[in-house]
């Protein structure tokens, strides 16, 4: 018998895998040898596969497809965990006992069916601290301790109370006492723990300082170690109290105006309200965004309502008289037209409106209660302005600008920058300096770059004169800069006051402040 080759070769596939089921071989009659072709004797994989699907599509014609049980929703790893829309169809796994092909799928009753791989061991638990001297870092588990010497003095009273032993009345207004501030000349005190080995007040760099709202007796500092410290003035100047409850570094803190609560904002993303007596922390507050400055509203002495500039571009305000049980941590009104997230936030206008700016290189005006900005000012020779502080006597503004200058802006009616008044002479590019003024207005106080800490003094109405402050090693020495780095050029009556110099009136002046000095 003879065979005729089939066109691919023997063993190669045809070009039609169903041209081998569906055409049957026809073999010649005529003649003692029958001719013809001969069925492949070896079949190749794409051959068998192919046939293969064929078959499984005929007996599954008519019967839908089982799938796997969806699981539960509250277990991620393991036996039973969630599949959701992902879970797969019935198939043909082999038996690891037997060796066999059998079909596996769900139960009748809804049971899945579990094989040996799909097994996964559960993931173990988190170890605990238990028996460690560690404690879990929480940012809703807040601490206090006190710090001082006494709690109480001879009479029950705390340091709350205002000291009367001074010779200076801490009690009455500043301005019914005519007095007048001069630059710094030595250093005072430097504050200290008094008790342990600690030579520094903090264990991290300081991020902002604030006096009791009008006597001044205590200081309250922040620092990134996520700590708030309370000073004594006064007297023995020893720390009195250490609040801890944050778990990153205190950006911001502000005192209520009658000084019995104040605020903190944290990277933490948290603000939190304390008892300044106490320690207590009485509320906490959040937004999911990191808040960059807080500010309590000067009306209500006692705190009531504060506003917050977030990340996010946002000034939220809250109210701190909701109940516990109401809507306590979601904000009452939101101030959302800032393009950058927002750095300083000062009231003025007897406290009815707030200039707010941000690193959108803009500076707003707002009525507070009112989400509608009343006045924009954005020039596209500003920078941005970090830091602001209120002038005590005069209806402005004084802002500190990263072009290593000190802005002063008009409230009132007109808002508008006061391009006569500029404070120059320091080096505070890429840094966020604090500024203060002096309660009679007559001296502005900032930071350097360099380790220098500088004040001017206002002559006039045309110029400023700067002292500059550093510490040094065997102490603190004296330095001051020129007088012309604060001049500006301006001409009246006929008479030229340079920048680089000081002529007339301005030189008598500036003699009579030396020689005081």
């Amino acid at each position: 018998m003879s065979l005729q080759l089939a066109r691919n070769g023997a063993n190669a596939p045809p070009t039609r895998a169903a041209h081998l089921v569906q055409e049957t071989q026809k073999t010649s009659t005529k003649g003692k040898v029958p001719t013809g072709y001969a069925q492949e004797i070896a079949i190749s994989e794409q051959s068998f596969r192919s046939l293969h699907r064929d078959v499984q599509s005929e007996h599954s014609a008519g019967r839908k497809r089982k799938r796997e049980i969806k699981g539960d929703s509250s277990i991620v790893y393991g036996v039973g965990a969630y599949k959701g829309p992902w879970a797969k169809y019935d198939e043909r796994r082999i038996d690891s006992d037997s060796g066999e092909e059998i079909e596996v799928s769900a139960d009748e009753d809804g049971e899945e069916v579990v094989y040996e791989e799909d097994a996964i061991a559960p993931v173990p638990a988190r170890g605990s601290l238990a028996g460690t001297s560690y404690e879990q870092i929480s940012a809703e588990k807040e601490t206090t301790t006190f710090e001082g010497t006494a709690q109480y003095d001879y009479q029950g009273r705390t340091y709350m109370h205002v000291p009367q032993d001074l010779d200076i009345d801490l009690t009455s207004d500043f301005e019914s006492m005519s007095l007048k501030c001069y630059t710094p000349k030595k250093l005072i005190h430097t504050f200290r723990p008094s008790t342990g080995n600690k030579k520094e007040a903090h264990d991290r760099a300081l991020t902002s300082l604030r006096f009791f709202p009008n006597s001044g007796h205590l200081l309250l500092s922040a620092a990134a170690d996520g700590k708030v410290k309370l000073w004594d003035t006064y007297h023995a100047r020893e720390l009195l109290r250490t609040y801890s409850g944050h778990t990153k570094s205190v950006v911001d803190v502000d005192f209520t105006p009658d000084g019995t609560r104040f605020l903190t904002a944290s990277y933490d993303r948290q603000m939190k309200v304390w008892d300044t007596e106490t320690g207590v922390c009485v509320g906490r507050y959040s937004t999911g965004s990191t808040p960059h400055v807080v500010r309590w509203h000067p009306d209500d002495p006692s705190g009531s309502e504060f506003v917050a500039g977030m990340h996010d571009n946002k000034i939220v305000q809250f109210d701190v008289r909701l109940p516990p049980n109401g809507e306590k941590k979601n904000p009452i009104q939101e101030y959302d037209h800032h393009l950058g997230p927002v750095n300083t936030i000062t009231f003025c206008d007897a406290n009815r409106r707030f200039i707010s700016t941000s690193d959108d290189k803009s500076l707003r005006a707002w009525e507070f209660g009112i989400p509608v900005p009343i006045k924009l000012i954005s020039d596209p020779g500003m920078f941005p302005l970090v830091a602001s502080a209120p002038h005590p006597t005069k209806a402005a503004v004084l802002m500190q600008s990263a072009d290593n200058t000190i802005k002063v802006y008009n409230t009132g009616e007109k808002i508008r920058e006061n391009r006569k008044k500029e404070f120059r002479g320091h080096n505070n590019a890429g840094y966020a300096i604090d500024i203060a003024v002096s309660p009679d207005g007559g001296v502005v106080a900032s930071g350097d770059s360099g380790g220098y800490v500088c004040f001017w003094v206002c002559i006039g109405d045309c110029g400023l004169w700067l002292f500059c402050w550093r510490g040094v090693a065997n102490g603190y020495a004296r330095t001051i800069k020129r007088a012309r780095c604060g001049i500006r050029s301006r001409r009246r009556k006929g008479r030229s006051w340079r920048r680089h110099g000081i002529r007339g009136r301005a030189r008598r002046w500036l003699r009579a402040i030396l020689m005081e000095w």
